[in-house]
């Protein structure tokens, strides 16, 4: 059965966010980044049965206004806008944060700031170039790439994309993907996400000591299917860095859309652990 959501805004500092809530239960937040909440409805209405399900468009990003469209949205301001959804929400400490990509580096740095705030964070394939080897030529590559996004060629920039990720996706996908005809919102939201979210994503550093003495369950997820990608190499270098062991969700980089329920059961299996 589909929960029905009960979708509000909240006033931040320099922006206006849309949130959704559905169901009853402890509370689960549920964050991706560039991705908005519409990814993550499937998930959200199975683990409604028997949870407060929290979910919103980072800020930027379809129904979530930033008051100056030129500044960019970091993972310490979307780990401060997340603190500031659970705090109004006024439930108590949420259960447990799941991010995914993006969103996976907005929970980290908000196990980081606001310790105690959620007693389970799970970060699904963070894209933590600085933790790798390679991270200098990862980091030029990716600024090539906005260079490319940036002249005007953002098919070539979505290439550049998937050669980075290591995602091997064929190119009459990729230009059937992105070189068709969009909205004009997804088009606004794709410059945000190339602008003012892709860097300082990649660019950030966790505090390793501080996510290992905090009080936070810490589990960094993996995709079954992601196996040779770039996010799977980032995911193990943090889960070394934690002394933590990877721990495996069923599909890929977007397992939670490509298979919620399949997701959702092996979610409930991790919060169970803990």
């Amino acid at each position: 059965m589909t929960e029905t959501a009960v979708t509000d805004t909240l006033r931040v500092p320099d922006a206006l966010l849309h949130y959704e809530v559905r169901g009853r239960g402890p509370l689960v937040v549920l964050a991706a980044a560039p991705m908005d909440a519409r990814s993550f409805e499937p998930l959200a209405d199975l683990l409604a049965a028997d949870h407060t399900v929290l979910t919103t468009d980072p800020r930027g990003i379809y129904r979530s206004q930033v008051d100056d469209p030129d500044a960019d949205a970091t993972p310490e301001l979307r780990a401060d806008d997340l603190a500031r959804l659970i705090r109004h929400l006024d439930v108590g400490p949420a259960a447990a944060v799941l991010g995914s990509s993006g969103g996976a580096v907005s929970v980290l740095a908000l196990a980081q700031a606001h310790p105690g705030l959620a007693r389970t964070v799970i970060a699904h394939e963070p894209p933590l170039d600085q933790l790798v080897a390679d991270r200098e030529d990862l980091l030029r590559r990716t600024d090539e790439m906005v260079a490319t996004y940036l002249s005007g060629d953002p098919l070539g920039a979505w290439r550049q994309f998937m050669a980075i990720a290591d995602i091997d996706m064929p190119d009459e996908v990729v230009e059937r993907m992105f070189g068709g005809e969009r909205s004009a919102q997804d088009l606004a939201d794709e410059r945000f996400q190339y602008e003012h979210m892709l860097r300082p994503t990649v660019r950030w550093v966790p505090d390793l000591d501080a996510l290992r003495s905090a009080s936070t369950r810490i589990v960094v997820g993996i995709g079954e299917d992601s196996g040779g990608e770039l996010c799977e190499r980032t995911s193990e270098a943090l889960a070394r860095g934690l002394g933590v062991e990877p721990t495996r969700f069923p599909g890929g980089h977007v397992g939670f859309a490509e298979d919620p329920r399949r997701f959702a059961v092996r979610l409930r299996e991790v919060l169970g652990e803990g």
